[in-house]
């Protein structure tokens, strides 16, 4: 099984993803405004794979769990952020900021999501999926509503679904 590598800023933290092949892998842009806020720029991108194919092969990151249970890994020296997952995604997937891996060419997007709140400066991806919105996803400004049909459809799909989007 082929393995991929990736790493932090400063090379503190190192780890790899076995795949049978990329396309097991799910690469997307999220413009949620939490995901905005997070990385710091107009989406956010990960790559979503599961945790069995996903081990940490020098240093340990520092994690950091938001009172809605996302929990973020990253570097406490260069402080690079190296993956997110949602409390009911831990022993399933991790998403891996995709700007962390060695070859990055290998996993282009598949789809993005929350597309009503892309940039309107930012073109859209052509030739992957387009979601809008999330199914049972109540989004207004002050946030996402917390439903238990938003909670089981959504959250095990994205770490942020329960995070305020608000810019």
């Amino acid at each position: 099984m082929p393995s991929y590598t990736g790493r932090c800023v400063c090379g503190n933290v190192k780890y790899s993803v076995s795949l049978d092949s990329p396309d097991d892998a799910r690469t997307s842009l999220c413009h949620c405004g939490s995901c905005k806020r997070a990385f710091g720029t107009n989406f956010g991108l990960t790559t979503k794979v599961a945790l069995e194919g996903f081990s940490y092969d020098q240093g340990k990151p520092k994690t950091f769990k938001q009172e809605n249970g996302v929990v973020r890994e990253f570097c406490d020296n260069c402080g690079a952020f190296i993956c997110e997952y949602g409390e009911q995604a831990a022993d399933k997937f991790r998403y891996i900021m995709w700007g962390t891996f060695d070859e990055r060419e290998r996993f282009p997007p598949k789809g993005e999501f929350f597309c009503k709140y892309r940039e309107t400066w930012m073109p859209e991806v052509p030739d992957v999926f387009h979601k809008n919105e999330i199914k049972d996803c109540r989004y207004s400004d002050h946030g996402y509503q917390d439903s238990p049909n938003f909670i089981r459809s959504n959250f095990q799909d994205h770490p942020f679904r329960l995070v305020s989007p608000s810019p």
